[in-house]
């Protein structure tokens, strides 16, 4: 995507989220035959809907193209079905006596000025570790949920009508976001009680921002995190009774300084017109270019840096931790004997035919890597503060 292009496409969504009309400028830069690639990028990104709202309110939709429009209409309907579910999950957390804190977009769509306009295709939930299996248990046996997969950190379900929950019980991730795990591990120190409820807690303002910025770090050590988490931190920066100070002590003490400052200027790029210099640019393409879930090329480059190269970065794929395997396999925690048998037994995991697939890429791509590539995307790394 030109420049010309990339600054039409924030003034659009600039357009739509703070509800203004674009400037002359903005309005010159558009022609008809940029919007296929406008939404290119906009579907990439999850954004087709907030892309759809700033041409509407701009009169750039005129009659031939009002078809546009359903990008809004789909983004309503995705927000009342998934509602509809996160309703359902909360009296049923707070009948089955569980303890829990919503995450993400469950609470940062309160944020936007329609809570349609911050889509999102799961619904996280916080429990206790301990708290886990009986949760599990309980909307299985009483919504029907089905049980898809486990992870190091979160387990997977789906509702009667399609959504995805993850439950996570930690929101500590080995080896990700600097020192970021130090703060992540307080999470339950770090909410209260919210009002009217009997097992429902909130994060304070400064915990849940730090655990904003590690999960935008996650993603970017992980291959890329797309253009609505920057979207996400531009409104919670731009929150009345921010708690600014203790947002800083927290982004200090886990490590993440520089990061949240890169961040927070690509923000203002996008959404303040703060003038773009060399890093931001750099941080802009790596996240249009990556996607809503950044590319497997990245995800492998950025594994060999952690990794110590090529050979590193397989061999850590092929045998993970003690640690990181007890999560897949709870039973470990009691019996460490059975390690070696759960390593097999996850080998064994990897021939599903998605996940198989995936794992071929990686090794295509952990093969393929130009090294000069690899160079520059470890020097973008660690300019972002991500050693």
């Amino acid at each position: 995507m030109n420049q010309r292009t990339t600054e039409l496409f924030f003034a659009l969504l600039r357009s739509a989220i703070l509800n203004a009309k674009l400037t002359k400028e903005e309005l010159e830069l558009y022609s008809i035959d940029q919007l296929k690639e406008l939404f290119k990028i906009a579907v990439k990104h999850d954004l087709a809907h907030l892309l759809a709202l700033g041409l509407k309110q701009n009169g750039l939709i005129d009659k031939e193209k009002k078809s546009l429009e359903k990008y809004i209409l789909k983004a309503v309907y995705r927000y009342e079905k998934l509602k509809y579910d996160y309703d359902n999950l909360l009296k049923s957390l707070e009948n089955a006596k569980v303890p829990f804190v919503p995450l993400k977009g469950s609470i940062l769509r309160k944020y936007y000025p329609e809570e349609w306009m911050r889509t999102s295709c799961d619904i996280d939930i916080l429990v206790h570790s301990e708290d886990l299996e009986r949760t599990i248990n309980y909307l299985t046996k009483n919504l029907n949920y089905q049980l898809k997969e486990r992870s190091t950190h979160d387990v997977s379900l789906f509702t009667e009508n399609g959504t995805n929950v993850e439950l996570h019980f930690d929101l500590v991730e080995e080896g990700r976001a600097v020192n970021s795990n130090e703060v992540l591990s307080t999470v339950w120190q770090n909410v209260s009680l919210l009002s009217g409820s009997d097992y429902q807690y909130e994060m304070s303002d400064a915990f849940f921002y730090f655990y904003h910025i590690a999960h935008i770090a996650k993603h970017f050590e992980t291959g890329g995190s797309g253009i609505r988490p920057i979207i996400d931190l531009y409104i919670l920066n731009n929150l009345k009774d921010a708690n600014f100070l203790e947002r800083e002590n927290l982004i200090n003490k886990g490590g993440l300084t520089r990061f949240n400052e890169v961040c927070k200027n690509l923000s203002e790029v996008w959404f303040s017109n703060k003038e773009i210099d060399v890093l931001t640019k750099k941080t802009q393409d790596f996240i249009i270019d990556g996607g809503l879930y950044g590319t497997v090329e990245n995800r492998v480059v950025l594994g060999q840096k952690k990794k110590g190269g090529k050979v590193g970065y397989v061999f850590s794929r092929i045998f993970i931790s003690h640690e990181q395997l007890k999560r897949y396999y709870p039973i470990l925690e009691k019996h460490k004997i059975l390690t070696p048998f759960m390593q097999v037994r996850r080998w064994f995991s990897l021939l599903k035919p998605g996940v198989f697939k995936m794992a071929k890429k990686e090794i295509k791509a952990n093969k393929n890597i130009d090294k000069e590539n690899a160079k520059k995307m470890k020097e973008f790394l660690d300019d972002i503060g991500l050693k």
